[in-house]
């Protein structure tokens, strides 16, 4: 046990994405949660490599039936000692299987009850099915994304799934954990992509209110619209992201692509950036990425390579830092942030589902003959 949630309970109603992915930043911080899978997605005999959805590391799984009674009635009974809970599902459903927030915090009122959907738990479209791209859309976040000309680019779905969806979520877990412990009373946390992708987005509102900011996609500070805030391609078909923003790194910019005895315009000139592109274009496109890095290399002119997937984990940085962890074979991204007197660690490699249901209940205080009923009963698996 490591990292400073030690000691912070919580129970994941198991979900794909967001949901999933805020438990992987608490399990990575310390928290114990215990994840509940659906019964019939059991692996019978339990397989000896590890599921490959990292965003499932830490944890340990129990198979429950949630149509079962005895399922159900077990959970409320994991409720009464957790710090929280969190569910995935559409507006309604947790209610349906009696597990909604009321009876829950009926069972424990200082529980924090965490909620991740899309649209929210309340508005004309809280039913409706929708992904990243729509949430994102619908939040102003996916119109102003890409280039001049061109249509939106959805950029992954980073944006709505994680960054507007399972860290906030996490966030919202703490905060609310911190009231339950100072007050005693428990809450609702209701996480929703599309407010969290707008919430992403208060720069951008910021520029856009100080009238430093087009409407137009592509021709804004930070959206490809300026020749030293883009992504140029190498000799050898590599790329180098260049930011550039302050005079004093745009100067040192300059110098390395040799253009310092130049007679160029403003930088904040955005007449001439379209232009000026060009002119970068070309010179970045005479040398390989490699020999980039090496021109750039110490300096203060704020380009590195654009590193794919397989290459991030060896570059000399990520190296030093351990940005990238190995469990259980597999190459993944390690834990975020990092702190320095207690710090988190992948305590385990995703789960199988229903591989640690007799540990993880007799760890939360359900003895061996209580889980050997439940088992014949067919409420776990």
């Amino acid at each position: 046990m490591s990292g400073p949630l030690t000691g912070v309970r919580l129970i994941e109603l198991a979900g794909l994405g967001p949901a999933p992915f805020a438990g992987m930043m608490l399990a990575d911080a310390g928290a114990d949660i215990i994840r509940i899978d659906r019964s019939d997605r059991a692996t019978y005999p339990p397989r000896q490599e590890p599921h490959v959805d990292l965003m499932n590391r830490g944890r340990r799984s129990v198979a429950v039936d949630l149509k079962h009674a005895d399922g159900v009635a077990l959970v409320l009974r994991l409720v009464e000692s957790a710090d929280g809970l969190m569910e995935g599902f559409r507006p309604g459903v947790a209610e349906r299987l009696g597990l909604g927030p009321d009876i829950c915090l009926a069972r424990n009122p200082k529980l924090v009850y965490g909620r991740m959907t899309g649209w929210g738990q309340t508005g004309p479209m809280a039913q409706a099915a929708g992904h990243d791209i729509d949430y994102i859309a619908l939040a102003g976040a996916l119109e102003p994304i890409g280039r001049a000309g061109e249509k939106p680019l959805p950029p992954l779905n980073l944006v709505g799934d994680f960054g507007g969806g399972g860290m906030l979520l996490a966030f919202g877990m703490l905060a609310a954990i911190l009231s339950a412990r100072q007050t005693g009373e428990g809450q609702v946390v209701d996480a929703a992509m599309v407010d969290g992708a707008a919430s992403l987005m208060t720069m951008t509102y910021t520029l856009r209110s100080a009238g430093i900011w087009n409407d137009q996609r592509g021709t804004n500070l930070l959206d490809t619209g300026a020749h030293f805030y883009e992504v140029y391609e190498t000799a050898d078909g590599g790329y180098i992201g260049v930011g550039a923003i302050e005079p004093q790194f745009y100067s040192e910019l300059i110098g390395l692509l040799g253009l310092s005895g130049e007679d160029l315009p403003g930088q904040m000139d955005r007449d001439t950036w379209p232009s000026m592109k060009e002119r970068f274009a070309s010179i970045f496109a005479t040398r390989t990425r490699a020999e980039w890095v090496t021109i750039f290399e110490g300096s203060d002119a704020c380009a590195a390579p654009v590193l794919s997937s397989a290459e991030a984990h060896l570059h000399p940085h990520n190296v030093h830092r351990n940005t990238f962890t190995e469990v259980a074979g597999v190459v993944q991204p390690a834990p975020s942030p990092r702190f320095e007197g207690t710090p988190g660690a992948i305590r385990r490699p995703p789960p199988n589902p229903g591989q640690h249901g007799d540990e993880a209940l007799d760890d939360w205080g359900v003895d061996a003959g209580d889980i050997t009923k439940l088992r014949e009963s067919g409420a776990i698996r």
